[in-house]
């Protein structure tokens, strides 16, 4: 998957060794697993040559990385007649969130 982290966010999975990850939508911290129980534990943070960007190794726990059910969030392929679902469900969205995600 791919989110975005503040410093504040970065400080805790630090701290936690737990992905936090920043909400630009919320506008706060975002706990991977607060709601699904789907959580991360890093394993390792990896920065680019840039500096700029990091990657976290983690292992998921739960079924699924992304909100809509795949393990992944990366579950559509780019074709010529446009994207295709090419990832399976592992849960069902609407029985593990209280609320709605886009």
């Amino acid at each position: 998957m791919m989110a975005w982290m503040n410093a504040e966010a970065f400080a805790e999975t630090r701290a936690t060794g737990r992905a936090v990850y920043y909400s630009r939508s919320r506008g706060k911290l975002w706990r991977k697993g607060e709601e699904s129980g789907h959580t991360q534990d890093v394993l390792a943070i990896l920065v680019d040559c840039d500096g700029d960007t990091i990657l976290l190794k983690v292992k998921q726990h739960g079924d699924a990385a992304c909100h809509t059910g795949h393990r992944s969030c990366f579950f559509r392929q780019l074709s010529d007649t446009g994207p295709i679902n090419v990832g399976v469900k592992v849960f069902d969205p609407q029985a593990v969130y209280k609320q709605p995600h886009p």
